[in-house]
């Protein structure tokens, strides 16, 4: 499910009802946990948080004209996800997140490299999300991202 949208309160306008409480809540968990430094935009196609180019020039290395990204939430056809790429290229931050997941949750992780998929509204660990999103400034994430991922 692709939202065409300018900015996230138009996203989150277009979602259906039973999603709008979910991603906005996630929305505003990213928002008061993310270090100072990202940005909130829409990225493709969905509600962005990257590194914007006062930051970080360079850019992303697949399209330098558009900004780091690194997280993106989104509301699919069948679940909302969380891309978060520092557990894509952090493995610590990924061991992390798996073992804390069932401390919250009780149903399976469903994940991907960088997504989280939740399935269920009601299943969505804000907690948890919120502990995510403070353990990366977008200085580590620049770092991390030169090291492990841009060619």
């Amino acid at each position: 499910m692709t939202i065409d949208a300018k900015t996230p309160d138009e996203y989150i306008s277009k979602l259906p009802d039973d999603r709008k409480e979910a991603v906005a809540k996630l929305r505003d968990t990213i928002r008061t946990n993310i270090p100072d430094g990202f940005q909130e935009c829409i990225s493709y196609k969905m509600i962005g948080y990257v590194v914007p180019h006062s930051l970080y020039p360079d850019g992303y290395h697949c399209d330098p004209k558009l900004p780091l990204p690194f997280i993106n939430l989104a509301s699919q056809k069948h679940f909302v996800a969380l891309y978060h790429s520092g557990i894509y290229a952090d493995k610590n931050l990924l061991d992390w997140f798996v073992s804390e997941y069932p401390k919250y949750v009780k149903t399976k992780l469903d994940m991907g490299k960088s997504c989280i998929r939740f399935k269920k509204m009601e299943n969505i660990p804000y907690p948890l999300i919120a502990e995510l999103c403070q353990k990366m400034t977008p200085q580590a994430w620049i770092e991390l991202y030169e090291q492990n991922i841009k060619r």
